[in-house]
């Protein structure tokens, strides 16, 4: 860290020193030596976070980095005062606002790091917003809505250098590892083909915008949670889960869990971007003469195929699908019929030409099959673990920050969780062009409806983010936003 670095730094933390002890009275800095013998952690030397989104997983996010003993909350924001309702509670002399603009254009000075954890749609200007003004940040999975967000944020973290973090804490557990141990050691082979699949959505998806609008809840502030979304009125359901199986807002099952659960062949075999993708996705039952088509919602189910350049890995370019809604692939046949295939409802099979392995969410309990061998084989440590597994995923991001960018690794930093997320974007790319419809005359002269994005593969030149044989799904690389937010 540079010294005018460490000097803001310092200078923000005995601000916001000054600022919680004339606010609470009885706050006051005391030598560590005092307080907690070697090794404590005074708080003139913690991290000093601000919380946007602070419900839910963003309250649980919070409270890890709290629990790590090296940081402290020192602002929380939040659109919705009931979501943020514990937060407050748990954490009383962090300054409370509705709206991380003012937030930021107030207090920059007095915190050093940002935790996101908003709907996806919000992730990129509130990330960008923290970064311009020299913050470190984590940011919940996926790291945003759009390729072209991805992309910017993964430029931007190298251009603020600042210290990032994505919220799939199971970059920072044993399971990767292990099976990156297995693979370079040659155990499975060359690998072709990966399979990874969701019991998810546990959310709507695949059905039509309500008809009628709600009234507004007094604590919610709508037009700050639609953020940069286009308006519509408010629906009850949609706050604060459901949203999720909405491209206005969420990124569907795909961008929900696919960052937990490709995340680890991704590491394995040394990925970073699609070049061809292709899909198929389920539809709902309307009538006896009607499918579902509802382009504003994400679809019941899909299976998708994204194709890898294999240079990095194998001679061979690798296939990854992804299925969800229920959609499993072929049980292996080294595993037995009363095993447990992946975790039951979520997995990741990697399928190499010597072998096969598996493992459940997060990458945990991995697998080599038939499962006998996974004990019988040794394969040296090859790569450090980090402390406490998933669960130091927090900490050594708290850890990281107070010691400056590039000073610390990071398991999942924006310059391997930005491809992660564009690759996954990309799947959504072919999902979303898939129900592109156009209309056209048949030999009587009649018009009909026809869909131009099925039964087409999707040839994706990554370098300019773009679809080059079907221009129509390019609309869905970069959103316009409305006036007041910006990237």
């Amino acid at each position: 860290m540079k010294k005018s670095e460490e000097n803001n730094l310092s200078k923000s933390r005995r601000n916001f020193i000054k600022n919680t002890s004339m606010a609470a009275g009885a706050f006051m800095i005391v030598p560590r030596h005092v307080l907690g013998g070697p090794g404590f952690t005074a708080p003139s030397d913690k991290l000093l976070i601000a919380g946007i989104g602070v419900g839910g997983k963003g309250e649980t996010d919070l409270l890890s980095f709290y629990e790590s003993g090296k940081a402290e909350i020192a602002f929380l924001c939040d659109v919705d005062d009931r979501r943020a309702a514990a937060s407050r509670t748990r954490f009383p002399k962090a300054k409370y606002y509705k709206d991380y603009r003012e937030m930021m254009d107030k207090e920059s000075k007095n915190f050093d790091a940002v935790s996101i954890s908003t709907p996806d749609h919000n992730h990129a200007v509130q990330t960008m917003a923290a970064m311009e003004r020299g913050k470190h940040v984590y940011v919940q999975k996926p790291l945003t809505h759009d390729i072209y967000e991805a992309r910017m944020l993964t430029e931007g973290a190298q251009k603020y250098k600042v210290v990032t973090q994505m919220g799939n804490q199971g970059a920072s557990g044993d399971g990767v590892r292990t099976m990156k141990e297995w693979y370079e050691a040659g155990l499975i082979g060359e690998v072709e083909e990966v399979y990874v699949w969701t019991n998810r959505p546990v959310w709507p998806q695949g059905i039509p915008w309500p008809k009628t609008s709600s009234t507004i809840p007094s604590e919610l502030d709508w037009k700050l949670w639609l953020g940069t979304a286009p308006h519509k009125e408010y629906v009850d359901g949609l706050v604060p889960f459901n949203w999720r199986g909405w491209w206005d807002y969420g990124t569907g099952a795909l961008g929900d869990m696919g960052c937990h659960l490709i995340e680890p062949p991704f590491s394995v075999l040394d990925l970073k971007y699609p070049k061809e993708v292709e899909c198929s996705v389920g539809s709902v039952y309307v009538d006896e003469f009607q499918r579902g088509y509802f382009p504003d919602s994400c679809p019941p189910s899909s299976h998708v195929i994204m194709s890898f350049d294999g240079k990095k890995a194998n001679s061979k370019d690798i296939k990854v699908h992804w299925m969800d809604g229920g959609i499993k692939p072929m049980r292996p046949e080294e595993l037995g019929p009363e095993e447990t295939f992946g975790d039951g409802g979520n997995g990741a099979l990697i399928i190499g030409s010597k072998g096969k392995m598996m493992c459940g969410t997060y990458g945990l309990n991995p697998r080599l099959l038939p499962t006998s061998k996974t004990d019988e084989v040794s394969v040296p440590q090859k790569y450090k673990r980090v402390p406490n597994g998933m669960n130091g995923h927090y900490a050594q991001w708290v850890e990281g920050a107070i010691a400056g960018y590039g000073k610390k690794q990071m398991s999942s930093p924006f310059e391997i969780a930005g491809p992660l997320t564009e690759s996954l974007l990309v799947a959504n790319l072919a999902i979303r062009g898939y129900d592109i419809q156009k209309t056209r005359l048949n030999e009587r002269g009649e018009e009909r409806v026809y869909y131009p994005g099925r039964d087409l593969k999707m040839i994706w030149d990554a370098e300019n983010m773009k679809v080059t044989n079907f221009d129509e799904a390019n609309q869905f690389v970069k959103r316009e936003y409305p006036e007041g937010f910006t990237l």
